[in-house]
C-alpha cells in the first residue's frame, strides 16, 4: 500500500477533507518528517491551486498543543473537564465491558452512534462504523442535519441530485447566488461567476443578510427568511404572463405546466412583495431577467432548506430552470448538489445486510435534546465522532442536559477535547485526515480522490476505521467484515458496475492519478428519476406522499411571540465548530456578533457594537451587535459557531428549534424566533 509517511521530505498530492463542496485538490510539504506547508494544487482541474484560510493555516490545526495524544477518562463531575490519560487497551476494555452489560441487560439499542461529516473521507465517515453498529446492532441515526430537506424537495422535481458540471458555468450569462454565501462556502463556483463576469455575465444574489458575496453582486436582493418559494412563485407568474417561458421544452421535458401556469396566478408581485420584503418592481425586474437571459444558473443555497418549509422551497426553486429551457444550454440550469455522479457503492461499504433486525430504532440527529430524555427504553450510551453536537445541534441546552445525565456512558472520538468531549466518560484521540488512507467524492464537482497518508499518527491517535476494528474484536465478533483494511473498503465501495459514471474509476487508477473525473457529467432530461422520467412541476408523487402537488408557498411554524427571525449562518473562518479553538482562526474571524436593521436598534435604543441580549424560551445568547442595512427589519442574523468553554454566552444554537422540516426530517435552524435588548451593565 502506497503512504507518504515514511517520506521525511518532499511535496505531495492530497485532497481537502473539510465537509465543503469544492474539495479542493491540495499539495503537502513536508521537511524533516513533518508537515510544514498546505497549498492548493496548481494543476488541479477546477480548484486550480485556489484555497482557503482554513486548510492555508491546517498544519497549525495539525500540531496544535491542545490535540489530544491519548485516552481519556473522566474523574470528575461531567462538565467539567477533569480526566487522566489511559492506555487504550483500557478504554477498549472499559466500553466493551460497558456495552456487553448493556447488551445483555437491556438491549444493543440502548446504545447510540452519533457522528456526521467533520471529515469527510468516505471510508472514515461511514465506511468500518456503519459495518459495526449494524453488527452490534445498535439504535440507528438519521442523519439528517444538513441537506436533507432539499435533497428530497430536488428529487420530487428532478428526480435525483443531478446539476449543471460546474466547469461549464464561465459559458454562464447570469448567475442567481440564491441563498448561498458562496465567497466563504463554494469560492471556487465565485471564481468561475467572477472569470464569466469578465465577458458579461451577471451576479445576482438573493439571502437574507448582504454577506460577502452579496457585496460582490451585480444586484443584491434582500429576502424575508423561509420566503424564497414564495419569489421563484412570483417569478414564474411574471414568465408565464409575459410568455418568457420555453413552450417547446415544456411539451418535451416535462410535465405539469399546464396546471402550474394556471396555479401560479395567484401569487401576482404584489401578493409576493407582502410576503417576502422584495418590492413589486424588483419582482419584475428579477423574472424578466431570469426570462431573458441565457444560459442562466441558479447555485442553489444549502442554508435555504433550514426552514420548516425548506424542502418545497428547494422543491420550486428547482422548477424554474425548466421554464426557461435553461437546461439545453452550457453554462445553464441549476446546482444544488452534484452528488449523484459520483455516488458509490454504498452497500458494499456500509453492509446493511450485517443488522439483524431490520425493525432497529432510528432516531433522528436534530432531536438528539429528546432522544436524550424522552426515548422507552432510553438511550444509555452514545458514541460521538466526526461530530461535535453540544454545539452544532437544534436546542443545544436540551442536549447539553441530556449529555449530562449520570446513566449515560458517553465515548468521544475527536481530535480535541470538544465542548461534547467535556460530558464524555471516556475520550479517545481521532487522526486528522492527513494520517489517513481514504477516498473523497465532491458534491459539486465532478472529481473523485484518493487521500495517501501523509504523516504519523499524532501521538496515539487513531482513525475511525482503526478504532472500530479494535472494538470488535474487544466485543468478540467475528464477521471477517469487521476488520478488512482500508484498501479493502475502498476498492469495495469504488468497485460500482450499476453506475455509468464509474466506468473509468477503479482502486488503481485512483493510485496513480490520484483524482479522476466521473466518466459521464450529463444527465438525460427524458430519463430522470421520477415516475414520469421528465422534470415534475406536477408531481403525483409528492401527493400520495401527503404535500401538495404543484410548487407552493407555506409561512413558517413559529408564531410572533418573539419579534425576531433569527438566522445563524456560517463565517468565513470556522466550518461549523471546526477551527473554532483554533486562535489564528480565532483572529481571523475578530468576535461572534449579530446583524440588525438600523430602523430595528432605533427603535430598541441600541447603538453599533454595544452589547445586547438576544433570547427564547429555548436559551439566551449575549453578543455585540453590527446595525446597518445588512439585514431587512425584523431579522437577526449571526455567523459561526463559537467554541463557549470560556463561559461566554454565545452559542447560538441555544436558541434554534430542534423541529423538522417539512420533508426530509431535515434540520429547522433558521426558522426559530429571539427577543433582543440592550445588555445592561
Amino acid at each position: 500500500m502506497q503512504s507518504f509517511i515514511s517520506e521525511q521530505n518532499g511535496v505531495f498530492p492530497s485532497v481537502c477533507s473539510l465537509d465543503c463542496p469544492d474539495q479542493c485538490g491540495l499539495l503537502v510539504h513536508k521537511k524533516e518528517g513533518k508537515i510544514v506547508k498546505i497549498e492548493g494544487d496548481p494543476d488541479h482541474p477546477i480548484t486550480k491551486g485556489a484555497i482557503c484560510n482554513k486548510v492555508r493555516h491546517m498544519p497549525e490545526r495539525l500540531y496544535d498543543s491542545k490535540r489530544l495524544t491519548t485516552p481519556l477518562k473522566r474523574i470528575g463531575a461531567k462538565g467539567e473537564g477533569r480526566f487522566v490519560p489511559i492506555s487504550w487497551e483500557e478504554a477498549l476494555e472499559t466500553i466493551a465491558t460497558k456495552w456487553k452489560k448493556l447488551i445483555d441487560q437491556e438491549s444493543p439499542e440502548s446504545i447510540l452512534p452519533y457522528s456526521f461529516y467533520g471529515n469527510m473521507g468516505n471510508i472514515q465517515a461511514e465506511g468500518m462504523d456503519r459495518r459495526f453498529f449494524h453488527y452490534l446492532g445498535a439504535s440507528r441515526l438519521d442523519r439528517t442535519i444538513c441537506q436533507a430537506a432539499g435533497s428530497v424537495g430536488y428529487q420530487y422535481t428532478m428526480g435525483g441530485s443531478f446539476g449543471t458540471d460546474p466547469e461549464e458555468t464561465t459559458e454562464t450569462k447570469l448567475f442567481i447566488m440564491w441563498g448561498i454565501n458562496a465567497v466563504s462556502t463554494n469560492m471556487h463556483q465565485m471564481t468561475l461567476a467572477q472569470k464569466a463576469r469578465k465577458n458579461g455575465a451577471k451576479i445576482i444574489v438573493i439571502d437574507v443578510h448582504k454577506n460577502q458575496t452579496g457585496r460582490m453582486a451585480d444586484w443584491f436582493i434582500p429576502i424575508q427568511p423561509g420566503t424564497d418559494s414564495a419569489l421563484a412563485l412570483g417569478m414564474m407568474h411574471i414568465l408565464f404572463k409575459e410568455n418568457l417561458v420555453n413552450q417547446s421544452f415544456l411539451q418535451d421535458y416535462t410535465i405539469g405546466y399546464d396546471e402550474l401556469k394556471e396555479h401560479v396566478k395567484q401569487y401576482d408581485p404584489e401578493t409576493v412583495a407582502a410576503i417576502t420584503g422584495v418590492s413589486v418592481d424588483d419582482i419584475v425586474k428579477l423574472a424578466r431577467l431570469y426570462g431573458m437571459t441565457s444560459p442562466s444558473l441558479i447555485r442553489i443555497g444549502n442554508g435555504l432548506q433550514h426552514h420548516d418549509n425548506g424542502g418545497m422551497i428547494i422543491r420550486t426553486i428547482s422548477c424554474l430552470p425548466a421554464l426557461t429551457g435553461a437546461w439545453l444550454e452550457k453554462g445553464g440550469g441549476a446546482i444544488k448538489s452534484n452528488s449523484a455522479f459520483l455516488s458509490y457503492n454504498t452497500s458494499q461499504l456500509q453492509r446493511p445486510d450485517l443488522l439483524k433486525n431490520k425493525q432497529t430504532r432510528v432516531f433522528n440527529m436534530n432531536e438528539l435534546g429528546k432522544v436524550l430524555h424522552e426515548p422507552s427504553p432510553p438511550v444509555r450510551s452514545l458514541f460521538v465522532y466526526n461530530c461535535n453536537p453540544a454545539v452544532v445541534t437544534p436546542d443545544s441546552n436540551k442536549v447539553r442536559e441530556g449529555l449530562m445525565r449520570d446513566d449515560l456512558f458517553t465515548v468521544v472520538h475527536d481530535l480535541f477535547l470538544t465542548e461534547t468531549a467535556m460530558f464524555a466518560d471516556l475520550v479517545l484521540p481521532a487522526t486528522s485526515a492527513f494520517e489517513n488512507r481514504d477516498f473523497y467524492t465532491s458534491y459539486w464537482h465532478h472529481y473523485i480522490h484518493l487521500q495517501q497518508p501523509v504523516m504519523e499518527p499524532y501521538g496515539e491517535s487513531k482513525s475511525n476505521t482503526d478504532v472500530f476494528r479494535l472494538l470488535a474484536h474487544a466485543m468478540g465478533f467475528d464477521d471477517p467484515a469487521l476488520q478488512e483494511s482500508d484498501e479493502e473498503l475502498i476498492r469495495q465501495a469504488v468497485t460500482h458496475p450499476e453506475s455509468p459514471y464509474y466506468t473509468n474509476i477503479d482502486y488503481e487508477t485512483l493510485v496513480k492519478e490520484y483524482y479522476i473525473k466521473a466518466d459521464r457529467t450529463t444527465f438525460s432530461l427524458d430519463q430522470l428519476g421520477t415516475p414520469s422520467g421528465k422534470i415534475e412541476l406536477y408531481s403525483e408523487k409528492m401527493e400520495k406522499d401527503g404535500y401538495p402537488p404543484l410548487p407552493t408557498y407555506t409561512a413558517l411554524m413559529e408564531d410572533d411571540t418573539y419579534p425576531f427571525l433569527f438566522v445563524p449562518g456560517p463565517n468565513h473562518n470556522f466550518l461549523n465548530s471546526t477551527f473554532s479553538n483554533n486562535e489564528k482562526h480565532i483572529k481571523l474571524e475578530k468576535q461572534p456578533k449579530i446583524h440588525m436593521n438600523q430602523q430595528d436598534a432605533k427603535e430598541l435604543g441600541i447603538s453599533e457594537g454595544e452589547m445586547v441580549r438576544i433570547w427564547n424560551d429555548r436559551g439566551e445568547c449575549e453578543l455585540p451587535v453590527a446595525v446597518g442595512e445588512n439585514v431587512l427589519p425584523g431579522v437577526i442574523v449571526s455567523q459561526g459557531l463559537w467554541a463557549d468553554m470560556d463561559g461566554k454566552k454565545q452559542l447560538v444554537n441555544a436558541l434554534t428549534p430542534d423541529r423538522l422540516s417539512d420533508m426530509g426530517g431535515g434540520a429547522t435552524f433558521f426558522s426559530g424566533r429571539v427577543a433582543c435588548a440592550k445588555l445592561l451593565q
